[in-house]
């Protein structure tokens, strides 16, 4: 036993004793009929005094990740290496990647709760990231469209907004939803992979066109206080580097800081860095799930790619502090959230920190370090 608990242990059986002390002068007296006094006070109010009330219960802890009601925005963010270094991923709470045509791949990037200058570059949508902005109840944010997103965005009631009925062309003024850069931090920007925007600029945007900005809706991820360590499991692996190949183009690579308890992002053997920060973008949580694509016979030719996303089970893993599990990942239909659960089939827990959703192709061979 500790010193500390030695002396508290100690100290309550001292109370103990002045208590049964003062109770037997208190009997005595009242077996006389007289009262004692202890320092005028009568003794029954001393020893009330004396009597430790029960300690305050712990405050309980709230997930800081994703809470209050602001409800989220979605934002498509521009992967090519054009792009890069791309605003305020670090910011976002939750990012989710899929593949797009020609092998490259797409951000959509969600903020709840938090205003962003800068958001960007911005990019078209394309039709299953609208899966995931309406299971997360999301305003959706991009600047043009596939032929397949126009008509889902519509057919779907999608609340989104279209940067092409906002874009200026030019420089930020005060005002604008959507602007364009030129050169930020050194680097120099080029259409099309220079358009920005504001959390600020759609939320109003939101609001003129009598969109909610409010949501009550549940979290996707079960986020829990209390951190979420994955070593004694039996199905768990080494994750100090994972490997996502999403094409010959695009490969990204996670590699896992013990101080931190952080992964750092690289895409192309490059390390992804966040332009407003300036710092590198780093998440606490990955999950991988593993779907069909297949490319588009739509007439255009582009490449253009389709998701078997729905209905079914696909495998995939949860991956934190070091470490990565199987899981599985279940989204009944386009609008349903996904849900995430372990080789027991009991819905996964995520640490309270920012996550990447990477939605990578059945034949990506996901290596671990």
């Amino acid at each position: 036993m500790s010193r500390k608990k030695e002396k508290k242990k100690s100290k309550k059986l001292i109370v103990f004793i002045i208590i049964i002390i003062l109770l037997a002068a208190a009997g005595v007296g009242v077996f006389f009929g007289y009262n004692i006094f202890v320092k005028g006070k009568p003794v029954q109010e001393v020893v009330s005094q004396i009597v430790e009330p029960e300690p305050e219960p712990e405050p309980v802890k709230q997930v800081e990740i994703f809470s209050g009601e602001n409800r989220p925005i979605a934002f498509m963010i521009d992967n090519h290496s054009d792009a890069w270094p791309q605003f305020s991923i670090n910011q976002a709470y939750l990012v989710y990647e899929i593949i797009v045509e020609g092998g490259e791949t797409r951000l959509m990037a969600l903020f709840k709760g938090t205003d962003v200058e800068k958001v960007g570059p911005m990019r078209s949508s394309r039709h299953y990231f609208l899966d995931y902005a309406l299971e997360n109840d999301a305003i959706y944010a991009h600047i043009g469209w596939s032929p397949q997103a126009q008509k889902d965005i519509k057919s779907l009631g999608v609340n989104n907004i279209n940067g092409l009925e906002y874009d200026t062309g030019k420089a930020w003024k005060e005002g604008d939803v959507f602007w364009r850069i030129t050169t930020e931090g050194g680097k120099k920007y080029v259409k099309p992979h220079n358009s920005i925007s504001s959390t600020t600029a759609v939320r109003a945007a939101a609001e003129s066109k009598g969109y909610r900005t409010t949501s009550t809706q549940k979290s996707v991820l079960n986020y829990v206080t209390d951190e979420v360590l994955l070593d004694e499991r039996e199905d768990a692996v080494a994750a100090t580097s994972v490997t996502i190949p999403f094409s010959k183009l695009q490969t990204v690579n996670f590699k896992y800081d013990a101080e931190t308890q952080r992964y750092t992002r690289y895409a192309r053997k490059k390390v992804q860095t966040d332009a407003v920060s300036q710092t590198n973008i780093t998440t606490k949580n990955i999950i991988i799930t593993h779907v069909q694509n297949y490319t588009l016979t739509d007439g255009e030719n582009k490449g253009r790619q389709g998701l078997k996303n729905t209905g079914g089970t696909y495998n995939g893993y949860y991956i934190t502090n070091g470490k990565a599990i199987p899981i599985t990942c279940t989204k009944a239909d386009r609008s349903s959230q996904t849900v995430y659960k372990d080789a027991a089939g009991n819905e996964i827990n995520v640490n309270d920190g920012n996550t990447f959703i990477e939605i990578c192709p059945l034949d990506a061979t996901i290596t671990f370090e």
